[in-house]
């Protein structure tokens, strides 16, 4: 498998397993629903272990291309490769997405609330406020990146290290997730977000882009400068 496909793979399980989550929790007369935030918490880490297990040989699995730019710029990872991982990562959180509406097809309708159907998708505030929005998704990829690379410089048993990272998104989530539903991943949030503004969801609502560059260029702000304080505290 080439780190391309491995990307798309990895990153179209993360979504697909992410936004279902969400599905399951938020969409009328599913068999989740009100799970409740631990659930949808969990489901994303398990996501996000699994999406590694799949990719990670191939790729590595960063499945985020603010985790791909972060690397380049703490010198961890070739620019000339970030291109090629960021279009199999859009392109996997694209079809992740498109897979989730098919599977949650028959509760489109029922679930009258657009709000509900967008945020299968993609993420959005619990109170608007820009800069303070902008200040969480930094912080939670700040140290997403920085806690990544810590948890890589450690030795585990092997294969373990996915298990780990996705008990860390659990904690992110958890922790940091309060404010704007933790994108910390612009493919994440992206892909799904395009998916969304497409597909024929019996009222959907609009896509909320006047919001949706806050989970795009935040994260990328604060993975570069997860990297670049790892590597200037650590080496």
């Amino acid at each position: 498998m080439s780190p391309f496909l491995g990307e798309v793979i990895g990153t179209m399980i993360l979504t697909l397993f992410g936004c279902g989550v969400v599905a399951n929790v938020l969409l009328e007369k599913s068999k989740g629903q009100n799970g409740g935030w631990i659930v949808i918490t969990m489901g994303w880490g398990f996501a996000v272990t699994f999406a590694i297990y799949v990719a990670g040989k191939y790729s590595g699995a960063h499945i985020n291309p603010a985790v791909t730019i972060g690397l380049a710029a703490g010198g961890y990872f070739s620019w000339g490769l970030v291109p090629l991982y960021i279009a199999g990562q859009m392109l996997g959180a694209f079809i992740g997405a498109v897979l989730c509406f098919l599977t949650y097809k028959c509760h489109w309708e029922p679930t009258a609330d657009a709000g509900l159907k967008l945020a299968v998708f993609s993420t959005g505030p619990a109170i608007r406020c820009t800069s303070e929005n902008f200040l969480c998704e930094f912080i939670g990829t700040f140290f997403l990146v920085f806690i990544i690379l810590g948890i890589g410089a450690n030795e585990f048993t092997q294969g373990l290290n996915p298990l780990i990272v996705g008990f860390f998104i659990v904690s992110i989530g958890l922790s940091l997730g309060g404010p704007t539903g933790y994108a910390i991943n612009p493919a994440r949030d992206l892909g799904p977000r395009i998916a969304h503004a497409i597909l024929p969801i019996p009222g959907k609502g609009d896509s909320d882009w006047g919001y949706s560059w806050i989970p795009v260029v935040a994260p990328i702000c604060g993975g570069v400068a997860g990297a670049l304080t790892y590597k200037a505290l650590i080496g």
